[in-house]
């Protein structure tokens, strides 16, 4: 019997150790590859995060038909196929940026304080903004990811957008 079945298979039976099993079994080769494509080591290893997001919010679907190994690439090659194509949301690192500088000299520092206003952010929001701008989930899939109704994403990011922004300002 294929070994990536019987993983999946305990998978299945909620074996918390055949996650991980399988995580690791894969991880390194779905980072070399999204490297590979991006060019952007942090970006790669959120597209790698990202494919094995998606692979674990459609299992309950997934039928062990091919490898799974390919089926993972299948899902890293359209996130990275995406991550170029779609315009992406307004980078959290640019969020407030016209309000704290005017020159490119002070890019930099700008994002060292959106990066500071994000840390002082309640978990929650922080959260569903590293979701939505970092790892480019919709607000459904982040949701999803949270366990939480779509109403509550949409509040706890407006909210946090609105803190986020207060916050800017007064550093600015």
């Amino acid at each position: 019997m294929d070994t990536d079945f019987k993983l999946i298979k305990r998978m299945r039976q909620g074996d918390e150790a055949s996650f991980d099993l399988f995580i690791h079994k894969y991880y390194s080769d779905i980072l070399r590859y999204c490297t590979y494509h991006c060019h952007d080591s942090e970006e790669a290893k959120d597209l790698t995060q990202e494919t094995f997001l998606r692979f674990f919010s459609g299992f309950s679907s997934y039928s062990h038909r091919e490898k799974t190994k390919n089926y993972l690439y299948t899902i890293a090659g359209n996130l990275c196929k995406n991550y170029y194509r779609q315009p992406r949301g307004q980078p959290l690192d640019t969020i407030g940026e016209e309000m704290l500088s005017e020159s490119p000299e002070d890019a930099l520092s700008a994002q060292i304080t959106v990066r500071m206003c994000l840390d002082r952010l309640s978990a929650e929001f922080r959260e569903v903004i590293i979701l939505y701008y970092y790892q480019d989930l919709r607000q459904a899939e982040i949701a999803d990811v949270l366990g939480v109704g779509l109403p509550l994403v949409k509040y706890r990011l407006k909210k946090a957008k609105e803190q986020l922004e207060k916050m800017l300002r007064m550093e600015g």
